[in-house]
């Protein structure tokens, strides 16, 4: 059938109206990366400009200039890396164990892990409490605090409730311990979930700041995002103050806001490279334990 006029008009609005969404979300990133590759002298002239006429990787190489950033990514990566996988373990170890209806004091362990979402203790008593661990200046003081996420194991949960018992029983008359069924049956049937998971889990301890503040005093335990802030706080003293005692060579004097557009651009890139390979995971995990039945 020739679709009527109401429907084409329809069709006409919901496109635009899509297209303008997805243009107000696109151009700010792309704004982002051309800026990062705008020359300096050209920036000061014109901020608001949309290509840039003279390229330059001042910003890039001012970034990449000291070997204490470098070593900043490799801990950073390391945290990524080590927090996600013992994340993803004890998440879905946790969710697995309260899934069972055979476990003694599931109902206690599931009302405690709901009340970690109402109440947050504050960072007073979080700090205490690293400090009483003996993790500080450590790095397990970044991981341990956010090992998991009460949210994700009442998610998890609901999904291994979904998977059938029979095929645990079949595991078990196989020979399958309940570590043997949750290594061999349960994390094989819940790649997409773990895989969703996973990338939210990398990408939080990828922007580990905050705690990294409050619990890092040593250099060579500084993760990436941290390191960024000083050196852009290091760029806007020398343009505020070309009197400073530790100036930057020629080429390296850019204005702070371009370097914030490349620090950007340098923590979000190996997000964005690992997005792609995990995205036919990401749709079927976000739905993993949200619909019953």
């Amino acid at each position: 059938m020739k679709p009527g006029f109401g429907a084409t008009a329809f069709h006409v609005v919901n496109y635009g109206f899509l297209t303008a969404v997805a243009l107000m979300t696109f151009v700010p990133f792309l704004y982002v990366v051309l800026v990062s590759f705008a020359d300096p002298t050209e920036y000061l002239t014109n901020p608001v400009m949309i290509v840039p006429a003279h390229w330059s990787l001042s910003s890039y190489r001012y970034i990449l200039s000291t070997s204490m950033f470098m070593h900043s990514m490799g801990v950073s990566a390391i945290l990524a890396i080590a927090g996600t996988i013992f994340s993803l373990i004890v998440t879905s170890a946790l969710a697995y164990g309260l899934s069972r209806k055979r476990l003694k004091g599931r109902t206690f362990f599931s009302v405690a892990i709901l009340l970690t979402m109402l109440f947050n203790p504050g960072m007073i008593p979080n700090f205490l409490l690293v400090d009483s661990l003996g993790l500080m200046d450590t790095i397990w003081s970044l991981i341990l605090p956010a090992l998991t996420s009460a949210w994700y194991v009442l998610l998890m949960v609901n999904f291994y409730k979904e998977i059938p018992d029979e095929l645990e029983e079949a595991a078990k008359i196989d020979g399958c311990s309940d570590i043997g069924v949750y290594f061999r049956i349960m994390l094989p049937v819940s790649v997409s979930a773990l895989a969703a998971f996973g990338l939210f889990f990398a990408v939080a301890y990828w922007n580990t700041y905050f705690n990294a503040i409050l619990y890092i005093n040593r250099d060579s335990l500084r993760p990436m995002q941290v390191v960024l802030q000083m050196m852009l706080i290091a760029a806007s003293t020398q343009v505020a103050d070309p009197a400073a005692a530790v100036m930057l060579e020629s080429e390296q004097k850019i204005p702070p806001q371009v370097i914030k557009m490349a620090a950007v651009v340098v923590s979000s890139l190996p997000i964005v490279a690992v997005y792609p390979f995990l995205q036919k995971y990401f749709v079927k995990g976000m739905m993993v334990g949200s619909v019953k039945g």
